[in-house]
């Protein structure tokens, strides 16, 4: 027994040896930073060696500030852990430490402040939180039992009806897309191919529907294809094809899905490498579907400090449910002539970023970007570049009331501005000539074509037949600048109740803040024109004169040419002074000498 007191004494005053102690009955204290209890207990123990531990401190201080913050303790912190009452030579680390901390905490915060003020906008997106993909649906699996049985019956049909023509071909394969089976067909060695096209009708015939397409050949592929359309369809939705986990999406911050082709495989876009976009097709083809289908995607995986919309919908109920997303520069614009200010605004805004890239020489905005990230510290003045992407809904009513000035922006936009973020996305139902004009297919080489009624209006489109064969409800043609031909794609759909949902999602974070001077430009533009001619006021006083308004007079009595004249008429209809024209009738002039003369104080110029 004596023997186990005795070793039990010794354990005992072991462990008093080893604890820091407040007192004869304190219990042992747990430190939360160790660090700091090692580097005070060896300069307790060995004072030579404390300099050279403070030296390198100081070091460390400089080039990681963040971590020497993150282990260093204040006074009060340490007064906190450590109870002191009788150790005298821990009453005096201490003051030494508080001394220390006056001299030096202004230096370290100092050199702990590592990342610069992002603008407001960023600073505020930064408790943003993108919509949850569970706000999409998802479509249910068609059973395999159920076409099955279609495609054993067509594989039949195929291989009698190339019997009955004495056809040496055959059935080699059959791949299902969710609105087309695509049937591979093999020809036995030295038959042409020109006899199985000129079957096309038989097949239609055959196998009962007159929307069959003959690919001559499958891409990549030693073989020629039928595409059949499916009785039984399945439905492509945005659920089905975007996650924010896939590669594809997460990688590039412009890639969007765009649907499935006929292999299932999901086929993405990317808006950056296009850079501009055109899609055209008939009413109720699925052109609308594919835009909201590309913004949805676009709002699920994007802040609005990194992406900016200008919305033109002249239909105005397609994109208005669109308003106050705070992704908007400006409210969705529905007004025509409107449209035309904004894209003017557009190539303003791309001529000022073409010349903020050469001052820093920079070749895109991706890498004005990468630079600005990279000198936060030595020019905090410099900030990020959101993307500006234009979407149009309908083309071919900003052509009817504003052609000219329309396809100038179009075109300057569709040639700068993809090195500055700027990208065009375009769909029109009206695929003609006359909207689509030669500059602005060579300025947008990356096409959608949805169904289309006639063989000249997918030339006009694809610069090749086949979309007048498609089927509608999303089925496409995609052919971006990358692909030598077009690839088959049943197009993802959104609903318009999943488009509000998200839409409030995002409202309900963020107001939407415009900016004012896209419009202010119209203001610039009036003022601009009142001074555009000094003879416009002489021109206006003629017409009250004679009661009617025309060219050939102004060119008569003011001894100007044809093109001025005209020039002062078009000023005087836009200020409302002038009728507009209306065929061989003359103008009206719809102000009178009074209005005039009242006008002219009012303005502060001479009645003489």
């Amino acid at each position: 027994m004596a023997r186990r007191r005795e070793l039990k004494l010794k354990k005992e005053e072991k462990i008093k040896n080893e604890i820091v102690f407040s007192g004869t009955n304190s219990k042992p204290q747990l430190y939360d930073n160790k660090e700091f209890v090692r580097v005070q207990l060896n300069e307790s123990i060995k004072p030579e060696q404390s300099r050279t531990s403070e030296k390198n401190n100081i070091n460390e201080e400089k080039k990681f500030p963040f971590i020497v913050d993150h282990v260093k303790k204040t006074s009060k912190e340490i007064e906190n852990d450590i109870e002191i009452k009788d150790d005298v030579f821990l009453k005096e680390k201490i003051e030494k430490i508080k001394s220390m901390n006056k001299g030096e905490t202004l230096k370290i915060s100092k050199e702990s402040q590592l990342e610069m003020d992002m603008p407001d906008e960023e600073n505020e997106d930064s408790n943003y939180r993108l919509p949850p993909e569970s706000l999409l649906k998802k479509s249910k699996a068609v059973s395999p039992s159920l076409y099955k049985q279609d495609i054993k019956e067509n594989i039949f049909i195929l291989n009698n009806l190339f019997k009955d023509f004495n056809l040496a071909a055959k059935v080699s394969a059959v791949v299902r897309g969710p609105s087309v089976t695509l049937y591979e067909l093999t020809l036995s060695p030295g038959v042409k191919v020109q006899r199985l096209l000129s079957l096309e009708d038989d097949f239609c015939v055959a196998l009962g529907s007159s929307d069959i397409r003959i690919l001559t050949p499958i891409p990549n592929k030693s073989a020629i294809g039928i595409e059949v359309p499916n009785k039984i369809k399945s439905i492509v939705t945005l659920g089905d094809v975007y996650s924010l986990y896939d590669s594809p999406v997460s990688k590039e911050i412009l890639r969007v899905p765009l649907g499935r082709n006929l292999s299932g495989e999901v086929i993405y876009m990317d808006i950056n490498h296009m850079p501009h976009l055109l899609i055209a097709g008939a009413t109720n083809s699925g052109k609308s579907s594919c835009i909201n289908s590309i913004i949805i995607s676009l709002l699920l995986k994007v802040k609005p400090h990194e992406v900016k919309f200008i919305m033109i919908d002249p239909k105005m109920v397609e994109l208005s449910i669109y308003n106050g997303v705070p992704h908007l520069l400006a409210p969705v614009v529905i007004n025509p002539k409107k449209a035309s200010i904004a894209l003017s605004w557009a190539v303003d805004e791309m001529e000022n970023r073409l010349k903020i890239l050469s001052d820093y020489n920079c070749k895109n905005l991706e890498q004005f970007n990468s630079e600005v990230i990279k000198n936060k510290l030595r020019d905090p003045d410099l900030i990020k570049l959101p993307y500006i992407l234009v979407f149009i809904d309908e083309l071919a009513d900003l052509m009817i009331v504003s052609a000219s000035e329309v396809e100038e922006s179009i075109n300057r936009i569709a040639q700068m501005g993809r090195a500055v973020g700027i990208h065009l996305i375009i769909a029109t139902q009206r695929p003609s000539v006359n909207v689509i004009t030669g500059v602005i297919k060579a300025n947008i080489p990356s096409r959608i074509a949805f169904n289309v009624a006639s063989n000249t209006d997918s030339r006009v489109i694809l610069d090749m037949p086949g979309a007048e064969k498609l089927i509608g409800r999303g089925d496409m043609l995609y052919s971006p600048v990358s692909f030598s031909r077009p690839e088959r794609i049943q197009g993802s759909f959104v609903t318009t109740g999943e488009i509000e949902i998200i839409t409030d999602y995002i409202k309900d974070q963020k107001n939407s803040s415009h900016l004012k001077d896209i419009f202010e430009a119209e203001i610039k533009i009036e003022k601009k024109e009142m001074a555009d001619d000094s003879l416009i006021y002489e021109a206006l006083e003629v017409f009250i004169e004679f009661g009617h308004a025309s060219a050939s007079l102004l060119q008569r009595r003011l001894r100007i040419g044809y093109s001025r004249a005209a020039r002062i008429v078009d000023q005087l209809e836009n200020k409302g002074f002038i009728s507009g024209y209306d065929g061989a009738k003359p103008r009206e002039v719809l102000i009178s000498r009074e209005d005039f003369s009242k006008f002219k104080k009012d303005m502060g110029m001479d009645e003489n």
